[in-house]
């Protein structure tokens, strides 16, 4: 088995520190990742890019789902532009209709404003009744690559659904599992023809003070990515090379 690429997501300049330290291949750049991550600043992807980290950036402008308004989807295209001025190379995107198809016009759209960058479809897919379809979609849209947990909480536990996805993506899409990825979940994803892996290799941040939890300036269960996870994630899957 060739090297699988290690992807993880940090939302501070300390996680894309961490992340760097403890060997991986790309960050996906967000913010507020216990809401399942935003997009980030144009300082944090300034940076990623001044250290020459290839690194992907969300673009989300809300928590929720992601059944977008035509003033989201506008934000979007301004947000995609902001960030390939700040260096991004790549982008994040997805969008649904309310059904949980994928909203293929809406793509479309956010594709036009990203051309000429690496993008990757997220975990919208997951919530697509027809995960075939959904790859079928992407791939005829020019999309590449799509994270996806196989629309379970953990991908430990989608893996029928990836196994799915990544047939019918077979020569034309990457499926990237992601979500609850770590070296103790890792063995049940070894049967699939793994290329790329999504990992988040992060610890809970100590209990914030009193006063910053009462005023909600610490979300319950907030975490900070950690380079020695990093770097056992790493070696997790140089192990099954």
């Amino acid at each position: 088995m060739t090297r699988i690429l290690l992807e993880v997501c940090i939302d501070d300049p300390e996680g894309l520190l961490a992340a760097r330290a403890g060997g991986a291949d790309r960050l996906e750049l967000c913010a507020a990742l216990a809401f399942g991550g935003l997009t980030p600043s144009p300082a944090l992807v300034a940076e990623a890019a001044r250290t020459g980290t290839s690194a992907l950036a969300m673009i989300r402008p809300r928590a929720g789902d992601f059944v977008w308004t035509p003033a989201e989807v506008a934000a979007m295209e301004s947000e995609i532009a902001l960030l390939r001025a700040a260096g991004a190379p790549g982008v994040v995107i997805g969008a649904s209709l309310p059904d949980g198809r994928l909203d293929g016009a809406t793509l479309a759209r956010l594709l036009r404003a990203a051309e000429g960058l690496d993008v990757t479809l997220h975990r919208a897919v997951d919530l697509a009744p027809d995960p075939e379809a959904a790859v079928e979609l992407a791939a005829s849209l020019g999309i590449r690559r799509i994270l996806s947990s196989g629309g379970a909480a953990r991908a430990a536990d989608g893996v029928a659904r990836l196994e799915r996805m990544m047939r019918a993506g077979a020569g034309r899409v990457t499926i990237m599992p992601g979500a609850g990825v770590s070296p103790q979940t890792l063995p049940a994803l070894t049967g699939l023809p793994l290329r790329e892996v999504h990992a988040s290799c992060s610890v809970p941040l100590p209990p914030p003070a009193a006063l910053v939890a009462d005023l909600g300036f610490q979300p319950p269960g907030a975490r900070r990515t950690d380079a020695g996870r990093v770097a056992a994630m790493r070696a997790a899957l140089d192990a099954l090379a």
